[in-house]
């Protein structure tokens, strides 16, 4: 795996405020990423986990090689630039998009969120080969700037809310294709869609969502969390006590 701790210069940080995400970057290789793989293949997309509603939901909290791909020095020196040191891992998502899979709609994930107060980072890591051919990410740059109206989902989409459509201008839209084991950074308002999956090649990707101690996840036991759900402190110290937290699986 890829020991080098990478920090964010400022020119990023600025970036980042501007655009609403940085990257692709390399969190490992390749070649490493091909043997995590063959163990999320072999043990987490066959089993529960934590939370039996989603088997892909949160699967940090019980299988390390997940906990440990979104805590690379290479994700967490970056996501310390935009958040400080005090990192608290929140949620992760195993998105596996089969040949066939349906759209997600265009959104903005905060608009579900129960945080308070809505300080958020989320990246999104490539587990398999990431190509605009089997539905990489679509992202509109500098979007994150307004929440926008969401409403209920057109049918046929995998999500069931999305931003009104009307609302949606996707001039701008960029693919971030990702190599296996490349991630990139976003806000938590940045628009970002998925076509239909209408190649022969599953898509499989891992999001992970950060936040600081003094946010409070308002409820734990609901959506997007599950009864049980618990935080995992990933950088420095929690001085708040605001949430349940739990330490990462052996």
């Amino acid at each position: 795996m890829d020991t080098t701790t990478a920090a964010l210069t400022r020119d990023e940080i600025a970036r980042f405020h501007q655009q609403g995400y940085l990257g692709p970057y390399t969190a490992c290789t390749p070649e490493d990423m091909a043997a995590v793989r063959l163990r999320i293949d072999a043990e987490v997309l066959t089993s529960t986990g934590p939370n039996p509603a989603s088997p892909l939901h949160s699967r940090h909290l019980d299988h390390r090689p997940v906990h440990d791909l979104v805590t690379l020095p290479g994700v967490l020196g970056r996501v310390r630039g935009l958040l400080g040191d005090d990192i608290v891992l929140w949620s992760t998502f195993l998105f596996n998009k089969e040949p066939g899979t349906p759209e997600v709609p265009w959104h903005q994930d905060i608009d579900e969120w129960p945080l308070d107060p809505p300080v958020n980072l989320s990246i999104w890591m490539a587990i398999d080969e990431v190509t605009a051919e089997n539905s990489c990410v679509q992202i509109i740059p500098g979007s994150h700037r307004e929440l926008l109206h969401h409403v209920p989902s057109r049918p046929g989409m995998v999500f069931s809310k999305e931003i009104e459509p009307g609302l949606v201008d996707t001039s701008g839209a960029i693919d971030m294709e990702l190599a296996p084991g490349e991630f990139f950074l976003f806000s938590e308002q940045l628009m970002h869609h998925s076509n239909k999956n209408d190649s022969n090649r599953r898509r499989l990707g891992l999001s992970a969502r950060y936040t600081t101690p003094s946010v409070n996840i308002r409820d734990q036991d609901s959506a997007p969390c599950f009864p049980g759900h618990a935080c995992v402190l990933v950088s420095g110290s929690d001085t708040q006590g605001l949430n349940r937290m739990t330490e990462p699986p052996a």
